[in-house]
């Protein structure tokens, strides 16, 4: 009995356990956007690719600013190096040879240098192409913060249409138990007839699948809907706007009614970007031509020993010190450098027109994302109005029904027809919140 006690206290801790460490969110979904911008995951990496690039910059800035470098080399010759001289220079036969070794065993040589670039074209091209590649990776950012609202306002959208459906379906599904309940009655009283009861009967099943359908699909809305946000998919979230009061806000036409502009879009941003880094190659290319100048200053000391006594304090220590001057002048390359040159130009040109078909692009996306948005706004103002019409339709087959004047068929046909409208219209709020933010991505500066 202990032992049952004791397991049921640590089933119940790790229980609040896990729902302490949950997160409870709520959002409307100008909020849920702001949220997704700083924590989802892409938007995260964005970032951190513009820090990169900025360390990148300064990676490239120090190249042309002094060096300094220090070395210490020891040599152990083992088998000192031999050197062969005429045999009378140490009193030996003319025109023989001896074999003479130079130098200590054990060698050991610190210096430090001292190297500053004075001139360099490819540096100066490659201060410009740091400057480009920072600025590429910001316009990265905010394309990617664009594609996160677009994405956040699409699954935002998605969770109200499946919490918006599942609310029809149990209401439809209550209207129905209710007149199938009544229907039986009437049957088993000998005033209906048993198809009546069997047509309801398969209209409520279709209703009770489509409603847990409907249950699935809201949990993988949510969890989807928690991943662009970047919380964790145990945690609570919580909606505040409605699906109809976002649609309405997404109705006004006035920016269907503003002038077009493809270099305000980023795409337009970023493939400019790119003909300014070919363009940037083309001048590195170019900059080969020229020759460079770099100056260097060494400071260092040797010793020598036929044992290992360079750390003894009396050691001798011989310094020595030099300044000098590296001209690298190009002069004949077989072609190369023009090849190279060429191929620089071609890319360039490439990446011009690659930029001119994006601007070709970019303003037939205009055109398309604004016929789809009047057309949703269309869309949405008809099923408004043949949800009313449905719902008038559907209660007076219902009243008829009940009341023996109509027929089973008429009545379930009045009921799809009427569960159609809803759904279109319930679609319909949802395409004005998705076409509204694919136009306002196409135009977002």
């Amino acid at each position: 009995m202990k032992l049952k006690f004791t397991l049921f206290l640590l089933l119940f801790g790790l229980v609040i356990s896990a729902q302490e460490g949950k997160k409870t969110y709520s959002f409307s979904l100008q909020e849920a956007i702001n949220h997704a911008i700083e924590y989802n995951y892409s938007s995260i990496n964005s970032g951190r690719d513009i820090e990169a690039a900025k360390k990148r910059k300064w990676e490239t800035t120090a190249a042309g600013l002094p060096q300094i470098n220090a070395f210490v080399d020891y040599q152990n010759n083992f088998v000192l190096q031999k050197s062969v001289l005429p045999a009378e220079i140490v009193g030996g036969n003319p025109g023989e040879f001896v074999e003479l070794a130079f130098g200590t065993k054990q060698n050991m040589n610190s210096r430090a240098t001292l190297s500053q670039l004075i001139f360099d074209g490819s540096y100066i091209v490659a201060l410009q192409a740091s400057k480009t590649y920072l600025e590429f990776f910001e316009n990265s950012k905010r394309k990617t913060d664009i594609d996160v609202k677009e994405m956040i306002i699409n699954s935002y959208g998605n969770v109200l249409l499946a919490e918006e459906t599942i609310a029809i379906l149990e209401k439809n599904k209550s209207s129905l138990d209710k007149t199938l309940f009544e229907t039986t009655q009437t049957y088993e009283n000998g005033l209906a007839e048993e198809e009546s009861v069997e047509q309801l009967k398969i209209n409520l099943s279709a209703i009770v699948s489509n409603l847990n359908y409907s249950k699935r699909l809201k949990d993988i809305a949510y969890k989807m809907l928690k991943i662009n946000l970047g919380i964790e998919i145990e945690d609570e979230i919580t909606l505040t706007d409605k699906l109809e009061s976002l649609s309405i806000s997404n109705l006004d036409l006035a920016i269907t009614n503003t002038e077009f502009s493809a270099e305000d879009n980023i795409n337009y941003s970023l493939k400019s970007n790119f003909v300014e880094q070919r363009n940037l190659e083309l001048k590195l290319e170019r900059s080969k031509y020229l020759p460079s100048l770099g100056a260097n200053v060494n400071f260092g000391y040797n010793a020598f020993s036929n044992e290992f006594t360079f750390v003894n304090q009396d050691q001798k220590w011989l310094n020595y010190s030099n300044v000098g001057l590296n001209l690298n002048i190009p002069i004949f390359s077989s072609f190369a450098r023009s090849a190279r040159t060429q191929q620089a130009k071609i890319a360039l040109e490439k990446a011009k027109t690659e930029l001119t078909e994006v601007e070709q692009t970019l303003k037939l996306e205009y055109q398309s994302a604004k016929n789809k948005f009047e057309f949703d706004v269309e869309q949405y103002m008809t099923t408004k109005e043949n949800l009313r019409l449905s719902e008038r339709i559907e209660r007076k087959q219902q009243i008829k029904f009940t009341e023996g004047l109509s027929t089973s068929f008429e009545f379930t046909e009045a009921q799809r027809q009427l569960y159609t409208s809803q759904q279109d219209y319930l679609q319909a709020m949802v395409n004005i919140i998705n076409s509204r933010a694919a136009l306002e991505k196409i135009t977002t500066k």
